[in-house]
């Protein structure tokens, strides 16, 4: 499949459209429901580790640190890529799913068009801006820590900022990134392949959809464990 979605490229000025609408579809039109989940996610945590810091001994600053680790190393990355496979995986798969249905794959095949080229290539390119969306559920996810634990009276703010700079390793950043762009390429590429390969009729469309959502979900936590496997242990 991936060797074809590279063959006989569409002409590009259609292409660069395609590209477009499938970024304001993908990356775009997730922003919203990223945000919000982020924000109050990260307040959670905050809340939660300021929670269990019963004893007077342990520093306030923990409640910060705690955030950033979370925030950045798993939930950023990890937790929202299973959401986006709900929201975009199974946006990808139904769409694709229904042109197979109504025979619109087979109508481009016959006018010489290469469907996989057509319909995934747009979709990987749209996906490789989904660092953007992690890099906004990192700072949404730290600012509500922040929020959360100075206004709920849990920590100053000079206390929660020096948890968030104590032992910072640069390098958890760039871990993150790495594994968001593999789970990009998984949440492009895995609905559309159970989208554009389904069989049967519009009932079919939405069992496809649940398949490629368990599927990208089982994908991403495996290739977590395995990135995080080879770029964190010593």
């Amino acid at each position: 499949m991936l060797k074809e979605v590279f063959n006989k490229p569409t002409k590009w000025s259609m292409m660069k459209q395609l590209i477009m609408k499938e970024i304001d579809d993908l990356v775009i039109g997730s922003l919203g429901i990223v945000a919000f989940i982020s924000f109050f996610v990260g307040g959670v945590v905050a809340i939660q580790t300021a929670l269990n810091l019963t004893n007077p001994l342990i520093p306030k600053y923990l409640i910060g640190f705690a955030t950033r680790q979370s925030v950045i190393l798993e939930f950023a990355p990890t937790f929202i890529s299973i959401i986006m496979a709900g929201k975009v995986g199974s946006f990808i798969t139904s769409s694709i799913g229904t042109m197979r249905v109504t025979e619109q794959i087979d109508a481009l095949e016959v006018m010489g068009v290469n469907s996989l080229n057509y319909l995934v290539f747009p979709k990987i390119v749209a996906m490789m801006l989904y660092p953007f969306v992690i890099g906004l559920s990192m700072f949404l996810g730290i600012l509500g820590g922040w929020i959360a634990g100075v206004y709920g009276g849990f920590a100053t703010s000079t206390e929660f900022q020096t948890g968030l700079q104590v032992e910072f390793i640069p390098f958890h950043i760039t871990y993150a990134f790495i594994k968001t762009v593999c789970f990009a390429f998984l949440l492009a590429t895995i609905p559309s392949f159970h989208g554009y390969f389904m069989k049967g009729g519009a009932l079919e469309v939405g069992k496809a959809s649940t398949t490629s959502f368990v599927w990208t979900s089982v994908a991403i936590i495996l290739v977590n464990y395995i990135l995080t496997q080879l770029l964190l242990s010593k």
